[in-house]
């Protein structure tokens, strides 16, 4: 890596797919990589909110564009990863971070949920892969970063069916970096601790007392931030993190020390 490529922002010349780009960490991570100097695709499924953010950055002078879709349908997914490449012209990095939560006991979870979780949370993230995959391989090169959970490096209860998906997408990272990284694709994971988004204030409703246990009993004793998961993301998509592959990173503020 040259002087010059060294000082410039370090996500310069890159096109980033960010899906689950609305709110919370999504949203906050699209805010880093465009201040990184990335071209972004945001998506999300709900137009309206998503709109808006792409309208913030735009306005900011970022190059942004958005497209609508359901991680769990695959034309879904194949359809805007055509968008990224129709519009840009390539994609070399994507953020996989579309995912729902689910409390309750894993007998008092309802099929028709369990399927839901599974369903947007691992399916998603297999086809988002995919697709991702699809173009990169024809590029030589690509960074994936997925989101999982510290939900999905250890166990407790209350969040059973949500922990099972994240364990999930640790697997399907841990196996993508040895499927795609002889195709020059570099595949991470990172695992936020209790992070204040949308979904956290949702986890605070279900099991009052939860999150603020899990703090008492981290290193750092608070809450972490988008931004900060975002600052990571943007460091595993960038070139700085070059040889770095089937990695899964806590942002977790030691909780996992």
């Amino acid at each position: 890596m040259t002087d010059a490529q060294t000082n410039a922002a370090p996500l310069s010349g890159k096109v980033v797919l960010v899906v689950g780009a609305s709110a919370g960490i999504g949203a906050d991570t699209a805010r880093v990589l465009a201040a990184d100097g990335a071209a972004l695709m945001l998506v999300a499924r709900t137009e309206g909110p998503l709109a808006a953010f792409a309208t913030e950055l735009t306005s900011a002078g970022h190059d942004v564009a958005y497209a609508t879709g359901d991680v769990s349908d695959a034309r879904d997914v194949a359809r805007f990863v055509d968008a990224t490449v129709e519009r840009f012209g390539r994609l070399d990095g994507a953020f996989n971070n579309a995912a729902m939560t689910q409390a309750g006991r894993l007998d008092e979870v309802s099929e028709p949920d369990f399927d839901r979780i599974m369903a947007v949370n691992v399916k998603g993230t297999w086809l988002c892969i995919r697709e991702e995959v699809r173009v990169m391989r024809r590029q030589g090169a690509g960074s994936i970063v997925n989101v999982s959970s510290i939900g999905g490096m250890r166990g407790s209860s209350g969040m059973g069916a949500y922990q099972a998906t994240k364990h999930a997408v640790i697997g399907l990272t841990r196996t993508a970096a040895h499927d795609f990284g002889p195709l020059g694709i570099r595949v991470n994971v990172i695992a936020p601790g209790p992070t204040e988004t949308p979904m956290l204030a949702k986890t605070r409703l279900a099991i009052p007392g939860g999150v603020e246990a899990r703090v008492a009993a981290t290193p750092l004793r608070k809450v972490g931030t988008g931004t900060e998961v975002g600052a990571t993301a943007a460091f595993l998509l960038s070139d700085r993190a070059s040889h770095l592959s089937g990695v899964v990173l806590p942002v977790d503020g030691g909780f996992s020390a």
